[in-house]
């Protein structure tokens, strides 16, 4: 807490409703309006009247706002200050702010240069070198000719984009495409980035470049990202756009800026129709791509993707695109999994299950720390005659590492890379060799894969399967998850429709499963118990037997956490394969930007 004067600057608790909603009615008494923020320092009178305030959003300070009682004093720099010190804290070097044209003269006080601006908001940036790093970078690019650009996001990559880009390639000497660097997609912007890479390979005239903060991003464009088409929407348009004047299409030597047309999304739709009004440059709208009548956008692959009609949603991408889609399903059903809730005796929404080291949070990371690996794992399943054992194996040990450095050592998902790193694999080998994924294939697959691997020692499931000569993860494998393919995904598809089909899904594997985790917490007379209330759940099923059955899971420790493994990789399998639509995954996809 720091005091100047009479006046006490601190951190307003945005998570209470009580204190946002005091923030909100300050900025809108300044003319503002209250904005995603990470956090906010008000300045208080010896009234606890709240007489300024700024937010800060990462790297970006925002909703600064002064009352005219204390406009004449220095506590802006001051704010100003306290704001960009809590930036430099948590690791940002180039501190930006997105503020009113009037306050332009205050943040250049304090060493900050101007961006671009619009009639109603300036961007600013703390490091003298910043746009002009990325502009020397695109410079170095540049070649002689007529040359256009493409600002897009491809979340995912499609035979839309592809279209969009060929048909601006052949109407231009050099052609360059900026893929949208903020990562508030479904797809991370490093397969993105890679993604478009291999779409696009074969065009030669077409350079794929990385995007920056500069077009497109939390700084410059935030509505496009919660998809606001209001009057906000409009001055960060302008801004983002001012910028691309400026900076980008000079540095590029663009003549010509290339957009597909958008029939849907609003904010899009404004974005090109403010883009031909405000560019230096000629702007030529291309229309978009259609198959069978369908126009293909990147929000349907989504859709389908969600819906668990994943070999639907292949035929509107390019086979580059195919191991992304199978890496990102594969995520999708994990955290399907952890979202269920409730469920006895495991990690879920509402509280820990009857673990003690680890939390829905940590299991987040975990799934986000393992999703690189997937990508990996496709791509080894779908770029070779067959899988090469030793990189499957490989890959998966740097995939542990990984979940290991982001859960500080706790095993939130080992089991689950095996057995779903497995079936992307195999998924993949499938698609490749027969263009779709039939049951019978893939298992055949799976057991084939799984012959190259031997049962590991020194893990819980090894033990148990001495004890108790319960199958562990690797026989599973070799026997193609018999008890997936007959019993679980006929049961699923016969369920289709049922609101709690995941919950019934869970108790139906629980009833029939080893869990050799259940076998290595609590013994065998346990483990055969719990199928026997599993049994007894599914025919008396509520969300309140559901809730008790965790209190006593909990009370007597146990975790069904091979039940949860193979409920993921039930949901994978039936999403991939061709015999029936399968799982809805709408609720795990949390954040996926449009376009």
């Amino acid at each position: 807490m720091t005091m100047y004067e009479e006046y006490e600057l601190r951190e307003i608790p945005l998570s209470l409703s009580s204190e946002r909603r005091r923030v909100a009615s300050f900025l809108e008494l300044n003319g503002l309006r209250m904005d995603d923020l990470d956090s906010y320092i008000g300045v208080f009178d010896t009234d606890e009247e709240l007489v300024a305030g700024g937010g800060l959003k990462g790297n970006v300070i925002k909703c600064v706002a002064v009352s005219g009682s204390v406009r004449h004093t220095s506590l802006s720099n001051k704010l100003v200050t306290r704001l960009c010190s809590m930036a430099l804290d948590a690791g940002h070097s180039d501190i930006f702010v997105f503020t009113r044209p009037s306050n332009e003269p205050l943040f250049a006080s304090l060493a900050f240069h101007t961006v671009g601006r619009s009639d109603h908001a300036v961007l600013m940036e703390s490091d003298p070198r910043g746009i002009s790093s990325y502009t020397s970078m695109l410079k170095s690019h540049r070649r002689e000719g007529r040359n256009g650009v493409i600002v897009m996001n491809c979340n995912p990559f499609t035979k839309g984009h592809r279209h969009l880009i060929k048909q601006a390639a052949a109407a231009t000497d050099n052609l360059y495409v900026i893929v949208v660097k903020e990562d508030f997609s479904a797809f991370p912007y490093t397969e993105r980035l890679e993604m478009v890479r291999r779409g696009v390979s074969d065009l030669t005239n077409v350079t794929v470049l990385e995007g920056s903060r500069y077009a497109v991003s939390a700084a410059t464009f935030p509505a496009y990202f919660i998809k606001d088409a209001g009057e906000a929407a409009d001055t960060q348009i302008a801004l983002d756009l001012d910028i691309f004047n400026r900076h980008i299409a000079g540095a590029l030597g663009a003549s010509v800026r290339f957009v597909g047309n958008e029939p849907t999304d609003l904010v899009t739709l404004r974005y090109n129709t403010l883009m031909k009004k405000l560019l230096n440059i000629e702007v030529c709208e291309i229309p978009r791509l259609e198959l069978d009548g369908v126009p293909v956008s990147a929000s349907l692959v989504r859709r389908l993707c969600n819906e668990g009609r994943v070999c639907e949603a292949l035929k509107y991408v390019l086979e580059t695109t195919f191991p992304y889609i199978i890496a990102h399903t594969a995520t999708l059903c994990l955290r399907a999994e952890l979202e269920l809730t409730p469920k006895p005796g495991l990690v879920d929404r509402h509280d820990n299950g009857s673990h003690t080291d680890m939390d829905f949070d940590l299991m987040h990371k975990s799934i986000s720390a393992l999703r690189p690996f997937f990508v990996e794992l496709a791509k080894a399943g779908y770029s070779v005659i067959k899988p090469d054992i030793q990189d499957i194996r490989a890959i998966g040990v740097r995939a542990e590492r990984s979940m290991f450095a982001a859960t500080d050592g706790v095993n939130t998902h080992k089991g689950a890379l095996f057995s779903m790193g497995l079936a992307v694999v195999a998924v993949a080998y499938c698609m490749r060799r027969h263009g779709r994924i039939c049951d019978d294939d893939l298992q055949d697959t799976i057991r084939n894969i799984a012959a190259g691997f031997e049962n590991a020692d020194g893990t819980h499931g090894s033990e148990v399967r001495k004890r108790h000569n319960v199958a562990g993860a690797v026989d599973c494998a070799k026997d193609g998850y018999s008890l997936l393919f007959n019993k679980w995904l006929p049961f699923y598809r016969a369920n289709r429709g049922d609101v709690y089909l995941n919950h019934r899904l869970l108790l139906e594997i629980m009833s029939s499963i080893d869990d050799t985790n259940i076998y290595y917490r609590c013994g065998p007379a346990t483990a055969a118990g719990v199928k026997e209330l599993a049994r007894s759940m599914a025919d008396n099923f509520s969300l309140k037997v559901m809730k008790e059955a965790n209190e006593t899971f909990i009370s007597r420790n146990i975790s069904p956490g091979g039940a949860a493994d193979m409920l993921s990789l039930t949901l994978f399998v039936a999403s991939m394969c061709t015999e029936a639509p399968a799982v809805s995954m709408a609720a795990a996809e949390c954040s996926a930007m449009a376009m």
